[in-house]
Order: structure tokens, then sequence, then C-alpha cells
């Protein structure tokens, strides 16, 4: 009997072991780039990822890039989130930049201060180790579906997305955990 227990109580370890790491695997699975749409012959605008969590470990890991094409060479795009509630006022949020390029294309990178002060309402600051850490002070940006918009600077082009924006969820509940526990976040309310 006590060799059965054993038996049954290492397949079951093994079992679990393996389930946990098949959804670490899935999890990390991303989708392919979206295309620009070919029927579309003025500027357009896409994001990669086209949705983000706003669990402070996993905001701060995913590059958040959007892209473009069909503005006019060597200008400069500016990206905006459209129709965020901060505090008790619906603002514009710059989010991004970026350069056009010779063909018209373009890339702007969500920054690491972008993420921290606009999409999360928090600031940077140190701690004790010189360390950057997050503090955390209000609650991020409501989830919802919200569009972006990119201006270009020395025209009147235009070119708009939708960014979906979720709630945090277990896995990331349990990396802002680790996180507070390592000191790298600072939740001051």
């Amino acid at each position: 009997m006590n060799i059965m227990r054993k038996f049954l109580s290492h397949w079951m370890f093994l079992s679990g072991l393996f389930f946990i790491s098949m959804i670490f695997v899935f999890a990390g699975c991303a989708a392919p780039p979206k295309p620009f749409d070919p029927g579309i012959k003025g500027p357009q605008m896409l994001v990669e990822p086209g949705v983000v969590s706003v669990g402070v470990v996993s905001m701060l890991r995913t590059p958040i890039v959007f892209k473009g094409k069909g503005f006019d060479p060597e200008d400069s795009v500016f990206v905006t989130l459209l129709n965020v509630k901060k505090g008790d006022k619906v603002v514009h949020v710059p989010i991004a930049d970026g350069n056009v390029d010779k063909n018209g294309f373009f890339t702007a990178k969500v920054g690491t201060l972008a993420k921290v002060s606009e999409l999360l309402n928090a600031k940077l600051g140190s701690n004790k180790k010189l360390e950057t850490t997050i503090i955390v002070s209000q609650p991020p940006i409501a989830p919802g579906t919200y569009t972006a918009r990119a201006v270009s600077m020395e025209s009147d082009k235009i070119a708009v997305c939708k960014l979906v924006i979720e709630a945090p969820w277990g896995l990331d509940d349990f990396k802002d955990w680790v996180g507070k526990k390592k000191g790298k976040i600072v939740e001051k309310k």
C-alpha cells in the first residue's frame, strides 16, 4: 500500500509540474505580427501587442510598439491615447513618438516613463540599494478599449488603431507580489 501511495504522489507531483510548465509555455506564446491592410491607400497604424495588462511587472516587461505607414518621408509622428480618464477629467495622453523613414513607415515604442506615469499612474523612485522602483499610489488606467491616434508633425495625416487594456489577472498579481517582496514595487496609498 505504501508503494502505491509513493507512486501516486510522485505521479501527481510530476503531472502538476508538467501542467504548470505548459501554462508558462503557452502564456508566453505571442500572436504573429499583424499586417497592414493593403486595401487602405492612406495612412494607417497598428499596435503590437494589441492587448496589454495593467499589472505593473507585465506592463513594464511588455514592449508596446506602434507601427504606421503612408506618412510623408522624413516627418515625425506623435501617438496619443484618446479619452483617458484622469481623476475627474477625460484627456488625451501622449504615449509615443517616432520618425518616419524615407518610405513613409514609422515605429514608435512606448517608453518606460510613459508606461509608468500615463498607463500605471505611478512614479519612478529608488530604494536603499539605489535600484529603480515603481511607486504606486493611484489606480492604473481603467481597463477597456482605447483609440490611439498618430498625428503627423508636418502634414495633416492621421492614423488610428485600437489598444485594449486589460485588468491584471492571477499571474500578474503574483508577479507584482514578488516585485513588492523584492522592493521593486512600493505601494503608497
